[in-house]
């Protein structure tokens, strides 16, 4: 297989992540959820006790990240999710994460990478860009049944608020706004399960290689 580079972006809770995953285990490629980078920062500085939006602290968290050391259960929780969204506004935070995620995609056979600026900024040049999108209030949902699903509180109002609000600060901030890339394939999964999901994505993405 020649080199495939999938950009998968979009907003909190509309499936990309587990479209990513599935993706990369169907051709086998490397896959990074670059989310976690910035809840893995976050996750440092309130750990230290710091500010969210202390910019030194912050880059210096984003250097000293590893990859194969994420406590993945603790970084996908409510409350880190929402200081990620914080962090991932800081431009300098952004910056410093940039060189890591285009190493991650720049292995021979290629990789999956989902986030929120992957074919606007980190991967351009991806041969296939999806843009994953739902309505709020199905995100909503999905979220408080995922967070139900690992014991934690769901309060569905809650929950819509902070995706409008996650919402707003990722499409607002000044350094790489969430919106899909001009090339990229739009992918709304409002009304579809996981397997018609991955079954789109897919259609997707072999029609980008073709």
């Amino acid at each position: 297989m020649s080199r495939l580079v999938i950009a998968i972006d979009g907003p909190a809770a509309s499936g990309k992540g587990t479209l990513a995953r599935r993706l990369a285990a169907h051709y086998g490629l490397p896959h990074l959820d670059t989310g976690l980078l910035y809840r893995a920062t976050a996750c440092a500085l309130l750990d230290e006790g710091l500010r969210l939006d202390d910019i030194e602290a912050a880059v210096a968290a984003a250097r000293g990240l590893s990859l194969t050391d994420f406590d993945d259960q603790r970084l996908r929780s409510r409350e880190m999710g929402e200081s990620a969204s914080i962090v991932a506004a800081l431009p300098e935070v952004r910056a410093e994460l940039v060189d890591l995620q285009r190493r991650f995609a720049a292995t021979d056979e290629g990789a999956v990478l989902d986030g929120r600026d992957i074919g606007t900024v980190i991967c351009p040049d991806a041969r296939v860009k999806i843009f994953v999108t739902a309505s709020a209030e199905k995100r909503a949902q999905r979220r408080a049944l995922e967070l139900a699903g690992r014991g934690e509180k769901a309060d569905y109002q809650n929950i819509l608020a902070d995706v409008k609000k996650r919402d707003e600060r990722d499409s607002a901030r000044s350094v790489a706004p969430l919106k899909p890339a001009d090339d990229a394939v739009t992918l709304d999964t409002s009304e579809l399960d996981i397997e018609g999901a991955f079954g789109a994505a897919l259609a997707i993405v072999e029609k980008g290689r073709a």
